[in-house]
């Protein structure tokens, strides 16, 4: 099992003080947090890449206390996008803190903490997040200049006779097939190791596409592509008519909160 020890998070001196100290902050606090991106990533799939900084997962009911505690400290803290994102800076380098994910689906609740796993980061002992909702998180992550589907293929191949299956197809609820595209893809992959995908899940799943296709589809025209990617479909919710996913009754993320985030495209 590797532990992602190079890149630029793990040889800038400077850089490695200020996430250690954040570690020790919060852990010495009290307050939940779990390390994910190139070093969970690391830990589960034995892949070590560099990375310019480091992802903490936390409750969006704590991101307050964890600004407090770390502003006494010397940092600053910065609510960057009021749905998903915080981040902690020390002069160039900062730590972002997560508690949703940019669509809006997969917010940081207990099971995350539940179902936590022990590791290492920067040769500390930390909580990583679980190979489940590392897998849920990434899962819709398809825009032009980043697609996670490598990752999940490879946390796939490394965990997948280990996984939480049930737990994960209940995480996916309502957007199940954005699981079966990766389930499928696994197989074209890896065609030798697509056993470690349990035949019930792929046979609930084909069942689901077949049901579908013997129903009417709903007259209501929502574009689902949105929760993939912000960018790529906008012109599908501005030009061409369609509904956004991403916004309620079918989303969580507000109208504000949606300008703020689509207006950071390309920063």
């Amino acid at each position: 099992m590797a532990v992602a020890t190079s890149g630029d998070a793990s040889s800038d001196g400077a850089a490695v003080e200020f996430y250690r100290r954040t570690l020790l902050l919060l852990a010495e606090r009290g307050i939940r947090h779990l390390v994910g991106g190139a070093f969970a990533l690391a830990h589960y799939a034995g892949i070590d890449r560099q990375t310019k900084d480091i992802d903490l997962f936390i409750a969006a009911d704590d991101f307050g206390r964890v600004g407090r505690v770390l502003a006494d400290a010397g940092y600053r803290a910065e609510l960057t996008f009021p749905h998903w994102l915080g981040k902690i800076h020390c002069g160039p380098y900062f730590v972002d803190l997560v508690f949703n994910s940019a669509n809006g689906v997969a917010r940081v609740d207990d099971e995350w903490f539940e179902h936590a796993t022990r590791g290492e980061a920067l040769g500390m002992p930390v909580w990583l997040c679980p190979v489940e909702e590392t897998i849920w998180s990434k899962a819709f992550i398809m825009e032009r200049e980043r697609y996670d589907g490598a990752d999940i293929a490879h946390l796939l191949h490394a965990r997948g006779t280990v996984l939480d299956w049930r737990r994960l197809l209940r995480r996916f609820d309502r957007h199940w097939r954005v699981l079966l595209n990766h389930l499928v893809l696994h197989g074209y992959i890896y065609p030798a190791e697509r056993d470690v995908v349990p035949a019930w899940l792929m046979d609930e799943l084909l069942l689901r596409i077949r049901e579908e296709i013997r129903t009417a589809p709903p007259r209501e025209r929502i574009c689902g592509g949105t929760l993939l990617s912000r960018e790529q479909y906008l012109v599908d919710v501005t030009q061409w008519g369609y509904a956004d996913a991403r916004l309620a009754p079918r989303g969580s993320v507000t109208p504000e909160q949606l300008r703020l985030w689509t207006d950071a495209i390309g920063r």
